[in-house]
């Protein structure tokens, strides 16, 4: 996949509600995401409904994002390792799984230093499940690197490539490649996050059960975790109650199809934290992001009230945008220039620093 110089995407000359435009942003968008080219239905009636409504949804997003990416750049002093197979069929040829790819950012001064003592983040893309791969978060993985991480962003199949279950287990699949392989780069084994956006912050919460929780493991068809200790999770705009009977499950529903939480019968407990909380499982400390103006204000609210109830430990900033700002979903990873967005990545290593030994 073509990577533009330093990050930077090329301009288009505005022209908007052109068609020539708008097939000239997707063009461009296939560097962060897929648009048609995953959407197969092998079976009709339902197959066919979700392939036509998650084309839509890319498209919608590819057009929102692309005025985003004319500001994405890569800092100075940031060394990018991209595309690398953490399973055997990892690739962009014919046959090959774009989502079985991660890309690795250290910061140039810890290569030049040496050791192994640079804390870590793991960051899973959003996009609702179907939207993106992880050149949509490059931006936001080199400025957390230049703050002093090493980051490891992962790829994973989106819907309806695969399901819910099947994204986990591609996550686990990258982690244990990250696990057999970190002792090559100059950092930290012990010392390892979690991030994600959206989408990638209720696959980072169900990934850090699945660590934590052999019962949580098992619920989601994977016989043994990775093993990698996941200190903390810093965690933003995230979807995390998808019950059956939860709002934010229907939503995705109209996009991804119900076919996408098939096999989740024995892991409804774990679809809202406030079930899996009050049963006592242990989880490290949450950083959670939102603003009010993120249309999922409402969920990273109620993961704060029931970490409070039960007494965990965790971080809240929910950021109060007057009615002449905007700030929107997921601004501190689509808008790293913003101050709002430079005081959530300062805060994510104020957070994170402390947990490190």
């Amino acid at each position: 996949m073509e990577l533009y110089r330093n990050n930077e995407i090329p301009p288009i000359e505005y022209t908007p509600g052109t068609s020539e435009f708008r097939d000239a942003v997707i063009g461009l968008a296939r560097y962060w995401t897929a648009i048609a080219e995953d959407l197969h239905a092998d079976e009709p009636g339902v197959q066919e409904r979700t392939a036509a409504a998650c084309l839509r949804f890319r498209k919608e997003c590819a057009m929102f994002d692309y005025a985003r990416a004319l500001q994405w750049h890569d800092p100075q002093g940031v060394y990018v390792h991209t595309d690398i197979p953490y399973l055997p069929d990892g690739g962009y040829r014919d046959g090959e799984v774009r989502g079985h790819l991660l890309d690795v950012y250290i910061p140039r001064d810890a290569i030049v230093r040496g050791g192994n003592t640079l804390p870590v983040y793991i960051d899973i893309h959003g996009g609702g499940f179907t939207y993106g791969y992880k050149e949509l978060n490059r931006n936001f993985n080199t400025h957390l690197a230049d703050l002093g991480f090493g980051v490891f962003s992962l790829n994973y199949r989106p819907a309806p490539q695969t399901d819910l279950v099947g994204q986990l287990h591609d996550i686990q699949a990258a982690l244990c490649w990250i696990g057999e392989h970190i002792t090559q780069f100059p950092v930290s084994p012990d010392n390892i996050f979690i991030t994600g956006d959206s989408a990638g912050a209720c696959l980072s919460l169900l990934t850090l059960l699945i660590e934590h929780n052999d019962d949580a493991a098992h619920a989601f068809g994977i016989e043994r975790a990775s093993g990698i200790h996941l200190r903390g999770a810093s965690l933003i705009s995230g979807v995390y109650d998808i019950t059956p009977s939860s709002p934010m499950r229907a939503r995705l529903a109209e996009t991804v199809g119900n076919e996408f939480f098939a096999g989740l019968d024995d892991a409804t407990v774990f679809l809202d934290p406030a079930d899996w909380l009050t049963q006592g499982i242990g989880i490290p400390p949450l950083f959670l992001v939102t603003s009010s103006d993120d249309f999922v204000q409402s969920e990273t609210l109620a993961l704060a009230t029931s970490l409070a109830r039960n007494g965990r430990d965790f971080e809240l900033h929910d950021f109060k945008v007057p009615g002449t700002q905007t700030l929107g979903h997921v601004f501190p990873v689509g808008m790293t220039w913003l101050p709002e967005s430079e005081r959530v990545l300062h805060g994510i290593r104020e957070f994170s620093y402390p947990l490190t030994r």
